[in-house]
């Protein structure tokens, strides 16, 4: 959804007794302190589309009109704050860069959100690269159906032609690395599910795929027939009480892979 949700603390607060009460999978499999020490930012990719021919970074449309902030700014605000309340993470402000920007070797993690609509330009390219051969790594989400997945992929045989898409499946460490789950969920959307179903554009079944480095770490998390961000932004929507076992499992997906980049 494009609409941002600005978070207050009383709504958080809901949300967090909430997905406090959820049943057994939600339990973490370990103690939050194992993670204490390390550092992590919600960092969301500000890129160029087919529509702007890559440069749409110089548009001044309001913050929310792009495809890359879609869910913005409430999807990050609230996956930090729960990430910050059930782990000993260090987890710093939100950021926004464009993967130009001299600061993004800082981070270990960015997120780019509908990466069907993203035109990588040519000093982007190499620029992505090396951000993920060094150990960084990049979260796709919230893309759906063929069509999109072929838009997707031909950027990332830009970034990566001698390299397979590979599939991330149970039993994976990926799946049980905080809480453990036993499938991978589709997370509707909210249009989707206000409509009485979890898929949209014809990705009728929801799929972790990644691109793995040499050591076979998964540099590319891609998140296809899901709608993870939509599932964080909307969690302290208590309008929609029926969403909250979408957001429950959004944000399990979502913590176990940023703590599995961490950890790997």
């Amino acid at each position: 959804m494009r609409r941002p949700r600005w978070v207050t603390a009383v709504a958080l607060l809901v949300a967090v007794v909430w997905l406090a009460t959820e049943a057994g999978a939600q339990i973490p499999v370990m103690g939050n302190d194992k993670f204490q020490g390390l550092k992590w930012t919600f960092v969301r990719i500000k890129y160029g589309t087919f529509q702007g021919e890559g440069n749409s970074r110089n548009s001044q449309l309001a913050y929310w009109d792009e495809p890359w902030a879609i869910d913005a700014p409430a999807a990050e605000q609230n996956l930090s704050r729960r990430l910050r309340s059930v782990t000993a993470i260090e987890v710093g402000e939100p950021q926004v860069l464009t993967l130009d920007d001299e600061r993004l070797f800082e981070f270990p993690w960015i997120y780019i959100v509908e990466p069907s609509n993203l035109l990588l330009s040519e000093k982007e390219v190499p620029i992505l690269r090396e951000f993920l051969l060094r150990g960084g790594t990049l979260t796709l989400d919230d893309f759906h159906g063929p069509y999109e997945w072929d838009l997707t992929v031909r950027q990332l045989q830009r970034v990566f032609p001698d390299r397979q898409v590979v599939e991330i499946a149970p039993p994976h460490p990926i799946y049980d690395c905080f809480y453990r789950l036993d499938k991978y969920p589709q997370i509707p959307g909210l249009g989707s599910f206000l409509s009485g179903r979890t898929w949209e554009k014809g990705g009728f079944v929801a799929r972790l795929r990644g691109i793995l480095d040499d050591d076979g770490r998964p540099m590319v998390l891609i998140n296809w027939n899901t709608d993870m961000g939509d599932g964080v932004e909307w969690s302290n929507a208590q309008e929609y009480p029926g969403y909250i076992k979408w957001t429950t499992l959004a944000y399990q997906m979502l913590i176990n892979e940023v703590i599995y980049t961490l950890t790997h």
